[in-house]
């Protein structure tokens, strides 16, 4: 009977990480089916449309159409900022369905200043230098 009742715990506990990595599948699946390269299927950056200037996610659902269809080298070229923080977003995924699976809660941890400041710091670099004519590399 324990055993029963520790299994639905878990289940109750590992359905808010599941229901993210569904909600986030689907919509990458539809990303991937639904090119944004054709215009009319998503709207455009209102950014982009009010200054004529980049913002540090255009190109993203770009990106992540190319890595929907494998296509690495074509995702860092649209949008190197989206295709660096999946991996991050990926652990952090992990990280929380391994605590909800052993019952514990997740606890974040809360970067040092240090850390949040060189993040903000690293967003800013990358929307100025994309906008700059030598860093054409990092625009999609």
């Amino acid at each position: 009977m324990t055993s029963i009742v520790s299994g639905r715990r878990r289940l109750v506990s590992v359905l808010a990480p599941l229901g993210v990595a569904a909600v986030v599948s689907g919509a990458a699946l539809y990303v991937r089916a639904v090119d944004p390269n054709e215009p009319g299927h998503y709207p455009g950056c209102p950014f982009l449309a009010l200054t004529g200037l980049l913002c540090p996610g255009c190109g993203g659902l770009r990106a992540v159409h190319a890595l929907g269809h494998g296509d690495v080298a074509a995702a860092l070229g649209l949008n190197a900022l989206v295709v660096l923080l999946v991996p991050v977003a990926g652990f952090l995924w992990v990280r929380w369905f391994a605590q909800a699976w052993r019952g514990r809660p997740m606890r974040p941890v809360a970067p040092g200043p240090r850390w949040l400041y060189g993040f903000l710091a690293a967003g800013v670099v990358f929307w100025i230098v994309r906008n700059m004519p030598f860093g054409q590399l990092l625009a999609p």
